[in-house]
């Protein structure tokens, strides 16, 4: 018999990069479905992460962070994005305490004016300021730009106002059915969030041209020995000299990133693995849609 008390709705996190859209998803989650780095525009695709608890199911979606696009990929990122905010119950825009509001999140705010959908502002990393007083002018600045239903300035990495933010959200949330099973926590197959893994792996661990150049795909993941599940994925690279500095010095590289790997892979799957990593060289890729398609960022579904 449905709990006629349960509610469950959908809650999309937009901003630019860089500003907590997929931290605040793992945290709410409980486990890391997002990748993350510092570097921009790590997330490439719309992450669905569901929070699911007696009385509540809350399904939110991490989004890319919108940019100017300077290729294919970029361009179907910012499509991605926007699209992310349709048929949803509360849009969560996220930024960071600013003295002048950034001309990108202008656009963004811009593109959400037309929408019959609440708006929150969330102010992230307020554990940055000398003073938290000091977010006071960056509020103010933002409420000149929209009409938001509610803000909250809140750390994700001290864990202040996240309950506050998340019993808000919960005022939007519609009651109605479960719409995913409880230990269902993201839409996307296991195969992908291991290649986001891989990724995420790279992009902390290189730097220069590299991180914006790499994708990596899972081609084939079977049964192997003890237990173990054999993984086979391909890091695709731009050029040779990257296909260089992913290998390293003796192979030196991609033995971390296969370690480093490995160890958060085992923490999602929950079960021991064997990872196998080859570099192959795809030249501009990012403008290429056979390629985008293959590697997983189609459009329409990225």
């Amino acid at each position: 018999m449905q709990n006629t008390n349960f509610k469950s709705g959908f809650v999309a996190i937009i901003g630019r990069p860089n500003v907590g859209k997929s931290s605040l998803l793992n945290y709410y989650i409980g486990k890391k479905i997002a990748i993350m780095s510092d570097k921009p525009q790590t997330t490439r695709n719309k992450i669905l992460g569901i929070m699911s608890k007696d009385d509540y199911q809350i399904a939110f979606t991490d989004t890319p962070g919108i940019h100017k696009a300077k290729t294919e990929l970029g361009q179907r990122m910012v499509d991605a994005s926007f699209s992310a905010t349709k048929d949803v119950d509360l849009i969560l825009f996220m930024t960071t305490p600013l003295k002048e509001v950034l001309k990108g999140d202008e656009i963004i705010l811009g593109n959400l004016k037309n929408k019959k959908i609440p708006v929150f502002l969330v102010i992230n990393k307020t554990d940055q300021l000398k003073k938290f007083n000091d977010i006071d002018l960056t509020i103010a600045k933002y409420m000149n730009l929209y009409p938001f239903e509610g803000i909250y300035p809140i750390s994700i990495k001290e864990e202040k106002n996240t309950d506050v933010l998340l019993q808000n959200i919960l005022k939007y949330i519609p009651y109605g059915p479960k719409y995913y099973p409880d230990d269902m926590l993201s839409d996307h197959s296991e195969s992908f969030l291991v290649s986001e893994l891989i990724r995420e792996k790279i992009l902390l661990l290189t730097k220069e041209e590299v991180p914006h150049s790499i994708a990596v795909v899972v081609d084939m993941a079977k049964e192997g020995e003890n237990d173990y599940l054999d993984i086979f994925a391909n890091i695709i690279v731009e050029k040779a000299s990257q296909k260089k500095i992913i290998i390293g010095s003796n192979g030196e590289m991609i033995k971390k990133i296969k370690e480093s790997s490995i160890r958060d892979i085992k923490k999602l799957l929950d079960r021991k693995i064997h990872l196998n990593l080859w570099v192959k060289i795809k030249k501009d890729w990012k403008n290429k849609p056979s390629e985008l398609n293959y590697l997983g960022y189609k459009k329409d579904e990225i």
